[in-house]
């Protein structure tokens, strides 16, 4: 996969979140997108989603030299980020069941497979809505790192995690690396550690003196 990214610029009424962004991801690196809270990191990954839409440029996506249009490219990522809500109602092995209908497993793995890799296995009748809050953020990384997609997208990936947790991501994503595409937004070391490349959102903010011109 290839992602191209030219004069990219994103807005909220008349504020610039970022401006004049001009890049381009290729699969088999990991990148990492830095920046303090606030920056603009998540609404840059929810950009490159589809999930929110640019305001000004344009942002390209090529799969295997085929060009994708931007309301297809759901099909080829994955997602996980704070904000993210799973099925509550639905037990660890619903969940999973749940989301291999539209997406199957990497590497052909059954539910009760990833239920054991995610270390999860006390859990797998138990309600998503009694999963403690570092249960719930395995469970989304597990459905992203393990879902059969090119592209995937991580937004602050450690947030509820313990140490324990955080070894378990570092572990998880480096073994499903190969022949991706991995986008992390975040500003703490241990969750883009594994990254080749590195873009800081603030290098595309509009300075004060260059609102007052526009």
């Amino acid at each position: 996969m290839q992602i191209n990214l030219s004069n990219l610029g994103k807005r909220y009424n008349y504020e610039w979140i970022f401006r004049n962004l001009t890049y381009t991801f290729e699969s088999g690196t990991a990148y990492a997108i830095l920046g303090h809270n606030g920056s603009g990191k998540s609404t840059l990954l929810t950009v490159i989603s589809g999930h929110n839409l640019h305001s000004e440029g344009e942002i390209s996506y090529n799969v295997a030299g085929k060009a994708i249009p931007a309301e297809k490219i759901y099909s080829s990522l994955s997602l996980t980020a704070p904000y993210l809500e799973l099925v509550e109602e639905f037990t660890l092995q619903e969940m999973i069941d749940f989301q291999v209908r539209f997406k199957p497993l990497r590497h052909q793995l059954t539910t009760q497979q990833l239920i054991d890799r995610m270390g999860l296995q006390k859990a797998k009748h138990k309600f998503v809505k009694d999963f403690s809050s570092g249960m719930k953020q395995r469970l989304k990384l597990g459905l992203a790192i393990y879902s059969e997609s090119e592209l995937l997208l991580l937004d602050e990936p450690t947030t509820n995690l313990d140490q324990e947790g955080v070894t378990w991501y570092q572990e998880h994503v480096a073994q499903n690396k190969q022949g991706r595409l991995i986008i992390v937004g975040s500003n703490i070391l241990h969750e883009y550690s594994f990254c080749d490349q590195q873009l800081r959102i603030s290098d595309y903010h509009v300075t004060p003196s260059a609102k007052r011109k526009l």
